[in-house]
């Protein structure tokens, strides 16, 4: 699944190709990727004729504001790509993806193409004047973001002294941070010398700080990389994130530890897997 880097890496795509650009209408070829409205028509006719007024993120979330052509708000465009969803800037006579679920007609000859191999990525319109939290639920779910004030080390230690989880499932849960994901768990468990097994209240101030900033690290070096590329993500234009080739432990297991010398390992923690270093991490 995109994590909060490529996501970001998306978002600044957007605002670098469809800044003020005006869809003109769309296809819905997959009516389940509305999440809401549910009817295809009420949807195409809330974002036709609206111009791109610029896309924010929240967590994992991409909000576009638009605006109507009288100048007034017409509300938002909000996408969540899920696990296998993408984003395709294209002209529109280059041929459909297989897994194309949404078109929208941008100018006089481009669109914004979602393509999603497991359909669980959806797409809502939010109306002018409300609030997005009330049409997007899952936004009110969002702990704050790794680069906000609020993400303070205070914060982890309030959240961390009465969980009864181990660190590495706790940092994928996104009411306590919002846009961490299984990639940049393991790398900020690395960086701080923390092993992913280890209860998240054991863990003394010291750790909590180095954690603290190690996600804040990972997370800003992965989007000056654009991100990871694995099998379902892209940027819009179809480049590749570069963060892969300098990941310190995750996708490496077996290779050697680029600090130590020892093998990567990988288990499974709550379903997902995990990698780590068992001479740095301890």
């Amino acid at each position: 699944m995109p994590e909060l880097p490529e996501v970001e890496t998306v978002r600044k795509e957007l605002n670098r190709l469809t800044l003020g650009i005006t869809i003109r209408g769309g296809e819905v070829l997959l009516n389940r990727t509305l999440a809401h409205p549910l009817s295809v028509t009420e949807f195409l006719t809330n974002i036709t004729n609206v111009t791109v007024n610029g896309w924010e993120r929240r967590g994992k979330y991409l909000l576009g504001r638009l605006k109507k052509e009288s100048g007034e708000n017409g509300g938002f465009l909000g996408i969540h790509l899920r696990m296998t969803g993408q984003l395709l800037w294209l002209n529109q006579l280059e041929p459909q993806q297989t897994h194309t679920r949404l078109r929208l007609f941008c100018g006089k000859d481009k669109e914004l193409r979602f393509v999603d191999i497991r359909t669980f990525g959806r797409l809502w319109w939010v109306p002018p004047n409300q609030n997005p939290e009330i049409i997007i639920t899952g936004l009110k779910k969002l702990g704050p973001e790794p680069f906000s004030e609020e993400f303070s080390l205070g914060y982890l230690i309030e959240k961390l002294r009465i969980s009864q989880r181990n660190i590495k499932t706790l940092l994928l849960d996104q009411g306590i941070v919002a846009g961490l994901g299984n990639i940049y768990a393991d790398e900020a468990l690395f960086k701080s010398g923390i092993r992913p097994t280890i209860m998240a209240k054991n863990l003394n101030h010291k750790q909590l700080q180095k954690l603290r900033r190690s996600i804040i690290e990972v997370l800003k070096e992965a989007i000056e990389k654009g991100g990871m590329t694995f099998s379902d993500f892209r940027g819009l234009t179809g480049t590749k994130g570069n963060y892969g080739r300098i990941a310190w432990v995750y996708g490496r297991t077996g290779e050697s530890c680029r600090v130590c010398g020892i093998a990567i390992e990988r288990l499974k923690l709550g379903g997902r897997s995990t990698h780590f270093c068992p001479q740095c991490q301890r």
